[in-house]
C-alpha cells in the first residue's frame, strides 16, 4: 500500500456503532490523520464548530440527528467541506438520494479500506 500523509489533515467521524468507528481509525491509522469522533448528529455539528474539520465522514443513521440534517448543519458553517455519507442502506436509489441532497461523495457499509482511501482522496 502507498504511503499516505495526511499528518496536516483532521477528519471528522460521525458513527455512532462503536465497531464501524473502530474500523474507520483503524483503516485511517497509517495517514498520521488527526480524527475527531461524534458519536450523533448533534455532536458532530458541535465539534465541527469548534474545530478545524479538513473532512467528514458522516453515518446516515445516527441518533439526536441524522446524518442529512447534521450535514445541511455543517454546509451552512462551511459550503465547502467535503462531506462523506456513509451508509448500510443499500436500497435502489439511496446513493441518488444522498448525492442530490447535497452530500460531496457516498461509500457504502461494509467499508473495505482501499475504497475508504480512493473515496477520500478524490474529495480532499
Amino acid at each position: 500500500m502507498k504511503y499516505i500523509d495526511w499528518s496536516n489533515k483532521t477528519f471528522l467521524i460521525a458513527e455512532d456503532e462503536e465497531i464501524n468507528y473502530l474500523f474507520l481509525e483503524e483503516a485511517l491509522k497509517h495517514t498520521s490523520v488527526k480524527i475527531l469522533r461524534a458519536c450523533n448528529g448533534e455532536e458532530a455539528v458541535l465539534l465541527f464548530k469548534s474545530n478545524a474539520i479538513d473532512l467528514v465522514l458522516m453515518d446516515i443513521k445516527m441518533p439526536k440527528k441524522n446524518g442529512y440534517d447534521a450535514k445541511t448543519a455543517i454546509k451552512e458553517i462551511n459550503s465547502t467541506v467535503p462531506i462523506i455519507a456513509q451508509t448500510a442502506y443499500a436500497l435502489s436509489g439511496e446513493k441518488e438520494k444522498i448525492l442530490s441532497s447535497g452530500f460531496d461523495d457516498y461509500i457504502a457499509k461494509p467499508i473495505k479500506q482501499a475504497n475508504l482511501l480512493e473515496v477520500i482522496m478524490r474529495n480532499i
